[in-house]
C-alpha cells in the first residue's frame, strides 16, 4: 500500500508538472501548420570542383544556417537532400523573395586586416555580439518576433560597427584562394584549425600575417561580412610572415568549434554557384484548416476510444482512460520540453502513439479477464494480467520504436516529425500502462463498493463471483 501512495504522489507531481509546462512553453508550429517557404538551393559544380561531395554540400548547408540566422526565423529546418541540394524551411516567412536574396549566391569568405589603435573597441564589439546571441537563443524558444526582429536589428549594427574595424587587403585575400581548412586534435583535449591555401593565396597570407606580426592586431576572418575568427599573429613571424601557404589557428577550441569552424571556413571557399531551384509557399489559412482539422480528428478519435474502453472493459475501462488523458499530458509535455517543432505528421504520429497507449491496456485487461474466468482472486488475476501482458507490451512498443528510428534516420523532414513525436509517444504509453494504470487498479481492488465482479467482467460465471470477491 505504501508503494502504491508513493506511485501516486509522483503521478500526481508529473501531471501538475505537465500541467505547467504546457501553460508555459510553446510548443513551435512547422511549415505546413504555421504557413511559410520552402526553397531547395541547388549546388552546381564548377571548373574547380567537377563533382560535389558530401564535404562541400556540409559546407554549404552550415553557409545558409548563418544566412537564415540573419532572417531571424524561428525553428528553421535545414537539411541536406541527395547530393547536390540543400531543402530550407522557413516557418512565418511568408516573403520567399527575400529568402531568395538573402541565400542565392556564393559564400563571400575574406580575410582582412585589423586597423590600428582598435583593439579595445574590438574586444568590447565582440562581448556585445556574444551577449546577442546567447539573447536570440533565448528569444528563439520564446517565439517573439518582434523582440527577435528587434535583436537581430541590434546584431546587424553589431557586425557592421566590427567589420569597419577591419580593411581589406590589396589585392584581397578571398576564399577562392582557400583550398581547405579543418580541425585537428593537439595536447590534451585541445583542437586547432588548419587552413590551407594555393600559391597566391599563400603569397597573400604571408604578407599579410608579416604586417600584423606582433602588432596585437587580429586577422579578421569575415564570412558573407560577418567576423567569424579573429586569430593574432606572432611576433616571430615579423620578418617573412607565415609562409609556405599553411597555417593553423589556435585557441583552445573544443573539437566541434574546431570542426564548426572549418566547415564555415571551407563553404565560404567554395568557388561553386548556387541557385533556387524551386520556392514553394504555404499560405497561414492552409495551416489553420490543418489544426483545425487535426484537433477535431484526434478529439473525436479519443472521444470513441474513451467510451468504447468504459462500455466494453467496465471499471478498468475507466481507468485507462484516466491513463490515458494523463498520457497525453505528459506527452504534450514532452514535446514542450524537447522544443519539438509540431508538423501535420507529427500530429498524426501522436494520435496513432494514443493507440499504442491503448492497446497497451487491452492485453492487460484481456490477461486480467482469463485469470478471472479461471477461478483466481482479483488481486491475483490483476497482478497476473500486468505480468502477463509486460512482454507482449514490451515486444508491441520496442518493435515500433525500431520502425521509428529506422524512420528518423533514413527519412527526411516531415517523415521524421512523425517518427519523433510516435517515439516519444509510444516510451511515455509504457509508463502511464505500466505505471498509472496499474497503480490506479490496484488503488481500486482495495476500496469494498469497487471490488464488484461484474465491474471488472460483466460475463464472469456465477461460481466464480464469490472467489473474485475474496
Amino acid at each position: 500500500m505504501q508503494r502504491q501512495q508513493s506511485l501516486l504522489i509522483l503521478i500526481l507531481v508529473l501531471v501538475i508538472a505537465a500541467i505547467a509546462v504546457i501553460a508555459t512553453i510553446p510548443i513551435p508550429l512547422g511549415l505546413d501548420l504555421q504557413g511559410g517557404s520552402q526553397l531547395t538551393i541547388q549546388v552546381k559544380p564548377s571548373a574547380e570542383i567537377p563533382q560535389i561531395t558530401e564535404r562541400e554540400l556540409e559546407g554549404v548547408k552550415k553557409v545558409v544556417e548563418g544566412r537564415i540566422n540573419g532572417l531571424g526565423v524561428s525553428e528553421p529546418i535545414i537539411q541536406t537532400v541527395g547530393t547536390d541540394k540543400v531543402l530550407v524551411q522557413l516557418p512565418g516567412v511568408n516573403d520567399p523573395e527575400q529568402a531568395e536574396r538573402v541565400l542565392g549566391g556564393t559564400a563571400q569568405l575574406e580575410f582582412r586586416t585589423q586597423k590600428p589603435n582598435t583593439e579595445t573597441q574590438l574586444l568590447a564589439f565582440q562581448t556585445s555580439r556574444a551577449e546577442l546571441k546567447v539573447k536570440q537563443e533565448e528569444l528563439r524558444k520564446g517565439n517573439d518576433k518582434a523582440a527577435i526582429t528587434k535583436n537581430q536589428e541590434d546584431l546587424k549594427k553589431n557586425n557592421q560597427a566590427i567589420a569597419e574595424l577591419f580593411e581589406s587587403t590589396n589585392p584581397p585575400l578571398i576564399g577562392k584562394y582557400l583550398k581547405d581548412a579543418y580541425g585537428e586534435p593537439t595536447q590534451g583535449n585541445n583542437w586547432n584549425v588548419a587552413i590551407r591555401f594555393d600559391q597566391k593565396g599563400g603569397e597573400l597570407f604571408a604578407q599579410l600575417t608579416k604586417n600584423l606580426a606582433g602588432t596585437g592586431r587580429s586577422i579578421g576572418v569575415f564570412l558573407d561580412n560577418e567576423l567569424i575568427s579573429a586569430p593574432t599573429v606572432g611576433l616571430e613571424f615579423a620578418a617573412t610572415g607565415i609562409t609556405g601557404g599553411s597555417a593553423v589557428i589556435t585557441g583552445r577550441f573544443t573539437a566541434q568549434q574546431a570542426n564548426d569552424l572549418g566547415v564555415q571556413l571551407r563553404g565560404g571557399a567554395l568557388p561553386v554557384p548556387v541557385e533556387i531551384a524551386e520556392i514553394r509557399t504555404v499560405g497561414a489559412t492552409l495551416g489553420k484548416d490543418s489544426i483545425t482539422s487535426s484537433i477535431y480528428a484526434g478529439i473525436g478519435g479519443l472521444l470513441l476510444v474513451l467510451i468504447f474502453m468504459v462500455v466494453y472493459y467496465r471499471l478498468p475501462g475507466v481507468i485507462a482512460d484516466i491513463a490515458l488523458l494523463i498520457y497525453a499530458l505528459l506527452t504534450w509535455a514532452t514535446f514542450a520540453l524537447f522544443g519539438i517543432t509540431l508538423t501535420l505528421p507529427g500530429i498524426a504520429g501522436f494520435i496513432l502513439s494514443i493507440g499504442m497507449a491503448v492497446d497497451a491496456n487491452v492485453l492487460i485487461f484481456e490477461r486480467t479477464r482469463e485469470e478471472l474466468q479461471a477461478g483466481k482472486s482479483l488481486y491475483r488475476s490483476v497482478e497476473s494480467g500486468f505480468y502477463r501482458a509486460f512482454s507482449s507490451i514490451l515486444d508491441g512498443n520496442v518493435t515500433t520504436v525500431i520502425a521509428c528510428a529506422a524512420l528518423f534516420w533514413l527519412g527526411a523532414g516531415l517523415v521524421k516529425g512523425f517518427a519523433l513525436t510516435l517515439a516519444l509517444g509510444v516510451a511515455v504509453s509504457m509508463f502511464t500502462a505500466i505505471t498509472c494504470s496499474r497503480t490506479f487498479m490496484f488503488l481500486a481492488i482495495t476500496i469494498p463498493a469497487l471490488k464488484k465482479p461484474e465491474y471488472f467482467s460483466p460475463n464472469l460465471p456465477t461460481s466464480n463471483k464469490a472467489e473474485v470477491s475474496q
